[in-house]
């Protein structure tokens, strides 16, 4: 046993700068060696600003489009090749690579004779597809993610990251907030559509340049800016923070402590035949033929259509709400986990529920609200709102049911919103309480990350 632990230890110092140099074909690090270490420090964010993407459609050339294609495959090449390599040192050496290593390494791919295409993409995007093998590692590491895998051509998305160092962004004077955009390794500016401005005198951060399997091509731009609060919202007649149980469902998509609903898309089953159809279609025709690939096009459109249909949908809902309370209370819905039961699935999947509370997540953030998630054993759907009695355990085919207690007779999803609300305020007034004076409550509080005296209180 002591010997197979001292098999497994990490190698580190002289011997692990050993292995890196000649076995794995890592040069040590020598620029600025003979200047004082200095700790890297990260470029941190102008204080009271947001960061936030905005998305916009381009028509590239048909030179612009060869480019970013030879691009992506570089990418995810670099992207496998690290991970191979960050693989073997661990399970061959013990050794354990970062970005800095698979960075030195990425020298040498591109001086390789059998290599020659990687100089034909610029340097800085390469690298960003090595820091995002680093961040994935990074949340495996701290569980919030599995481990990573090798992104396949026609599977993975396509996709490309430029910093500052690999675009010229030169704005229009006459329309702030637009202007040209240019590439890296590409002469001409991009025919970029755009839907609206970008705040006027900020320069994006990144660009991240994606292609979908409909063969649309976006823009992501990231950028750093002072994003207006809300005013308050204020309970009629009160001075108490105006606040709304959210209940997710099935039948509807959300239902308010008031009793409003909002319906389920059910794109899916809208699409259902048209899908099916084209599905028959494209497995009619031979494989690796020319005509199996426009098929296949034409699903992608297909979902590509719902899938933005879906999203503006879940935009519209997700600010209203925000604009509308101060507080929103939500309960911590472990979407994961039900996506793998096999009878919500297609209703989870479709009604998009892990992407509902992301957005009420940032944009809480954004705007100065309070997103309150309760926790998911709280029993919001069997508890009498009117007088508190915890009732027997629901099937979800029980849409109605009568307090035993009361008599009263309570909507499923109506009472597990006014339940939901009661008890987020109930935390909310718990945090706001224990801060100092002129502190304002967090955008996100989770009564799972809170201490057992406040959940208790």
């Amino acid at each position: 046993m002591a010997e197979a632990a001292e098999q497994r230890k990490r190698v580190i110092g002289a011997e692990a700068k050993r292995l890196k140099r000649e076995v794995l074909g890592i040069p040590d690090q020598r620029k600025h060696q003979q200047r004082a270490a200095k700790p890297v420090t990260s470029r941190a964010k102008e204080p009271g600003t947001q960061q936030r993407a905005y998305r916009y459609r381009f028509y590239p050339t048909d030179r612009q489009a060869e480019q970013l294609l030879r691009t992506f495959g570089a990418c995810r090449w670099v992207y496998n090749e690290g991970l191979a390599l960050r693989v073997k040192a661990w399970e061959e050496h013990r050794l354990s690579l970062g970005f800095a290593e698979t960075s030195r390494a990425l020298t040498g791919w591109r001086r390789a004779p059998e290599t020659p295409w990687l100089q034909e993409v610029s340097s800085t995007v390469l690298q960003q597809a090595l820091r995002h093998l680093d961040s994935a590692f990074t949340r495996f590491f701290k569980g919030t993610a599995k481990y990573p895998r090798p992104k396949r051509k026609h599977r993975s998305r396509d996709s490309a990251t430029y910093v500052r160092t690999g675009f010229r962004w030169r704005e229009d004077p006459e329309r702030p907030g637009t202007g040209l955009i240019s590439l890296a390794k590409q002469t001409e500016p991009l025919d970029v559509r755009w839907s609206r401005p970008l705040p006027a005198g900020v320069t994006p951060v990144k660009l991240t340049v994606i292609r979908d399997h409909a063969g649309r091509f976006f823009l992501y731009a990231l950028v750093e800016e002072r994003i207006p609060r809300l005013p308050t919202a204020l309970a009629p007649g009160t001075d108490a923070p105006k606040a709304v149980g959210i209940d997710l469902g099935l039948t509807a998509l959300v239902t308010l402590d008031d009793g409003s609903t909002v319906d389920h898309p059910q794109l899916l089953k809208k699409y259902a035949k048209k899908l099916a159809r084209l599905q028959k279609e494209m497995h009619r025709k031979r494989k690796g033929s020319s005509n199996r690939g426009k098929a296949r096009v034409k699903i992608a459109r297909l979902y590509a259509l719902i899938s933005d249909v879906r999203r503006d949908a879940l935009d519209q809902l997700t600010t209203r709400l925000v604009r509308e309370n101060q507080v929103l209370v939500v309960e911590d819905l472990a979407v994961a986990n039900l996506l793998r039961t096999p009878k919500l699935r297609n209703a989870i999947g479709d009604a998009s529920w892990g992407t509902l509370l992301e957005m009420l997540r940032y944009k809480a953030a954004w705007y100065g609200r309070t997103l309150v998630v309760v926790d998911r054993f709280f029993p919001s759907t069997r508890r009498c709102s009117s007088c508190h009695t915890k009732g027997e355990q629901l099937d979800l085919s029980v849409r109605t049911w009568t307090c035993a207690a009361c008599g009263a007779t309570h909507d499923r999803d109506g009472n597990a919103a006014v339940n939901l609300r009661d008890e987020g305020l109930r935390l909310y007034w718990s945090v706001a309480m224990a801060l100092p004076p002129g502190r304002t409550p967090p955008s996100v509080i989770r009564a799972s990350e809170l201490p057992a005296c406040v959940t208790a209180a």
